[in-house]
């Protein structure tokens, strides 16, 4: 059983954009979710740099991270060998920054999946071979 949900920037900019193609996908997601959602810094810079030209977009992840709906759970200090690591490790595909720290807490997140429209996740591994379970569109 899944107990946290990691959250990439596809379905909170879906979410938040009535014309983005996944937005009633995402949407019915944040409506069902019973805890917050996880995420990191990375994440929510590609989220405010995506919604730049949304209208409201940025207010409303400003009142999503207010309320707690998306809550900050990662540590790049802590995490930094790891995270380069990731990124070394998948140089070909190409990772970014905010998929490798998603990575990294799918790996210090038991039973955890990651709420993304990446198809690239489905090519990363955790702990080096592990499948990162998935919601996906």
């Amino acid at each position: 059983m899944v107990s946290r949900v990691l959250i990439d920037s596809g379905p909170i900019v879906a979410a938040l954009s009535r014309r983005d193609q996944h937005h009633e996908w995402a949407r019915s997601h944040f409506e069902a979710a019973l805890n917050p959602f996880l995420s990191c810094e990375a994440v929510l810079s590609e989220c405010f740099f995506l919604l730049e030209r949304s209208g409201q977009g940025k207010e409303h992840l400003c009142a999503l991270i207010d309320r707690g709906v998306v809550r900050l759970d990662f540590s790049m200090d802590r995490n930094l060998t790891d995270v380069l690591r990731l990124i070394r490790r998948y140089r070909d595909t190409p990772m970014s920054l905010a998929d490798a720290c998603l990575v990294r807490m799918a790996e210090t997140h038991g039973n955890s999946s990651v709420f993304t429209t990446d198809s690239d996740f489905q090519t990363y591994r955790k702990n080096g071979r592990q499948i990162i379970p998935l919601l996906q569109p």
